[in-house]
C-alpha cells in the first residue's frame, strides 16, 4: 500500500502498476496535510478542483495506454516565490495578496506540470523571500516538524516542512542567500542549489510581477526526501542528466573553518560525520580550502546583492556594505556636495564602481576555485551556524542574535557558510548527517565545480547511504 513517506518513485511506480489512482495519491497527501496542518502550516493556499481535475485525466489516460511524462500522476506543492496557474505568488508580502489567479506557471513549475506533476498547493515563504525563517503578515507562522517551537528554515522553509512532515514528496524552491540550503538543513530534507543559470527564473517573485530578468546570484532548484528523488527532479526540470556514477575514489576538500565565520559544535560534528562517511565510501578526504579570502568574499557578494535586490535587502545587509567597504575601491563621494543633483551623480556613479569592483573581485575568486577544483571534485562544508534555532521575530533584522556554545552570533551570520557556493555560481547539493544530542537535524553541503550537478549527486548518494538520510519526524 502507497504511503505518504514513500520516495517519488515508487509513489510513480506504484501508479504505473495501477495499484493506486493518481485521485488517490492526491487525496492521500490532501489528507495527510489536514493531519497536520494545524501544527506545521507548511501549506498556505490551495487549487484542489484544478488538482484533481490533472489527475482525473492522467488516470484516464493511463488507462488508455498513452505515453505519460516522469512524473504523471505525482502530487506536489511549490514555493510561494513562483507563479503557478490559479496560484499566483505573494511572497508573504500583502501588497501581492490579491493578485488575479489568472497567471501563468512559473517555468520550473511548467516544466513538473509538463512531465504531469499534480500540483495542488503553494508553501510558506517570509515577506519577499527575504529571511533564514518563515513568517509573513498573511499566512503566519510555519513551523518544524522536528521541534514545533523552531522555524524550518527560510525561505523555502514552508516546502522543507512539507517535505519532513509527508504532506509532499517533492518540491521546487529557490536560493540567493542559502533559500534551498538552510531549510533543507533544517528539515532533514535534500535540495540542490544548481549553478548559476542553469534553471529559469521566469515567473519567480522577486522581483515585481511581470517585470522578470536574469540577475546575478539567484537560482531555482529541486528539494526532495532523498537524492534519488533529487535526480529525479532535478532531470525533469533540468531536461535531461547523467545516469548514476560510483563515487569511490573521488577528491573531497573538507571546509569546516574559517577565521570569522562561527560554527556551533553540534554542527562541526555533522561535518565529522559526514567526513568520516565520505571515506568509507571510498572517497579521499583531506583538510583544504581554496585561496581565496572570505571577508572579501563576503564584502563582494552584499554588494551584488544588493544592487539586485535593493530596498527588498534586510537593513543589515546595506549596514554591513557600508562597514566593511575596502580601500582598494574607495568611492568618489569625497567633495562634490554641491547641489543635490551633483550628489545624485556622484551617488550614481559610486554605486557603478562598486558592483564594478564587486564583479571584478567575483571573477577572480571563481578562477581560484575553478582551478582549486583541478585537484578536488568537490568540497564538504556547513550549511547553517546554528542547528533550528527558536522562532525569533521580535527584533529586527539586524539587531537578533543566535545562541552557540555559551555565545552570541549576529544573526546575518547565516549568510557565511553558504556565501562561497552562491557568490561564485557553484553548485550545491544539502544532504542530511545525522541529528543532535537533541534530536535535531543537521545536514551540510557538498560544492562542486561549475556544470556538475549530476557529479554531486552521485557523491550525496553515497554520503545519504552512509549516514543514514531522511528519517521522518515525530509527529
Amino acid at each position: 500500500m502507497t504511503e505518504v513517506y514513500a520516495t517519488a518513485r515508487q509513489m510513480l511506480a506504484d501508479l504505473k502498476a495501477k495499484t493506486i489512482s493518481a485521485r488517490e495519491l492526491l487525496a492521500l497527501h490532501v489528507r495527510r496535510n489536514a493531519q497536520v496542518h494545524d501544527r506545521i502550516n507548511a501549506v498556505v493556499a490551495r487549487d484542489l478542483d484544478r488538482a484533481q481535475a490533472a489527475a482525473m485525466s492522467i488516470d484516464d489516460a493511463r488507462a488508455r495506454g498513452a505515453e505519460l511524462g516522469a512524473l504523471a500522476g505525482l502530487p506536489m506543492t511549490v514555493k510561494d516565490g513562483f507563479d503557478v496557474a490559479g496560484l499566483p505568488a505573494t511572497s508573504g508580502n500583502p501588497a501581492f495578496a490579491g493578485r488575479p489567479p489568472g497567471c501563468q506557471d512559473a517555468d520550473v513549475a511548467a516544466a513538473a506540470r509538463k512531465a504531469g506533476a499534480v500540483i495542488w498547493g503553494k508553501t510558506n515563504v517570509p515577506f519577499m523571500l527575504s529571511d533564514f525563517q518563515t513568517y509573513n503578515a498573511i499566512y503566519g507562522t510555519t513551523n518544524n516538524p522536528y521541534d514545533l517551537t523552531r522555524t524550518p528554515g527560510g525561505s523555502s522553509g514552508g516546502a522543507a516542512a512539507a517535505l519532513a512532515a509527508g504532506v509532499t514528496p517533492l518540491e521546487i524552491g529557490s536560493d540567493i542567500g542559502g533559500s534551498l540550503r538552510h531549510p533543507a538543513n533544517y528539515c532533514g530534507v535534500c535540495s540542490l542549489k544548481p549553478t548559476w543559470g542553469a534553471l529559469s527564473g521566469r515567473g519567480h517573485i522577486p522581483p515585481a510581477p511581470g517585470s522578470y530578468y536574469e540577475a546575478d546570484l539567484g537560482v531555482m532548484g529541486p528539494m526532495a526526501r532523498n537524492i534519488g528523488d533529487l535526480r529525479l527532479l532535478w532531470n525533469v526540470l533540468h531536461g535531461g542528466g547523467a545516469a548514476a556514477q560510483s563515487a569511490g575514489g573521488a577528491r573531497i576538500a573538507v571546509w569546516a573553518e574559517e577565521d570569522g565565520w562561527p560554527l556551533a559544535s553540534e554542527v562541526r560534528e555533522g561535518v565529522d560525520r559526514a567526513a568520516a562517511g565520505l571515506a568509507r565510501a571510498g572517497m579521499q578526504v583531506t583538510k583544504a580550502r581554496p585561496d581565496i579570502d572570505s571577508a572579501q568574499l563576503m564584502n563582494f557578494y552584499r554588494v551584488i546583492l544588493m544592487a539586485i535586490v535593493g530596498s527588498d535587502l534586510p537593513e543589515a545587509f546595506i549596514r554591513g556594505l557600508e562597514a566593511n567597504r575596502d580601500a582598494d575601491r574607495a568611492l568618489v563621494l569625497a567633495g562634490g556636495a554641491g547641489s543635490a543633483e551633483a550628489s545624485t551623480r556622484l551617488g550614481m556613479v559610486a554605486a557603478y564602481r562598486d558592483v564594478a569592483w564587486a564583479h571584478a573581485r567575483q571573477q577572480a575568486c571563481k578562477d581560484r576555485l575553478a582551478a582549486f577544483f583541478a585537484d578536488y571534485d568537490a568540497i564538504l562544508m556547513p550549511i547553517s551556524i546554528v542547528p533550528p534555532f527558536a522562532h525569533n521575530q521580535e527584533a529586527g533584522f539586524a539587531d537578533r542574535v543566535l545562541r552557540a556554545d555559551n555565545r552570541d552570533i549576529a544573526y546575518p551570520e547565516m549568510l557565511d557558510w553558504i556565501a562561497p557556493a552562491t557568490a561564485l555560481h557553484m553548485p550545491a547539493v544539502a544532504v542530511p548527517a545525522g541529528r543532535t544530542a537533541g534530536g535535531l537535524p543537521v545536514g551540510v553541503q557538498l560544492v562542486g565545480p561549475w556544470g556538475k550537478e549530476d557529479r554531486l549527486l552521485d557523491l550525496a548518494a553515497a554520503l545519504e547511504q552512509e549516514t543514514g538520510g531522511f528519517s521522518p519526524p515525530p509527529l
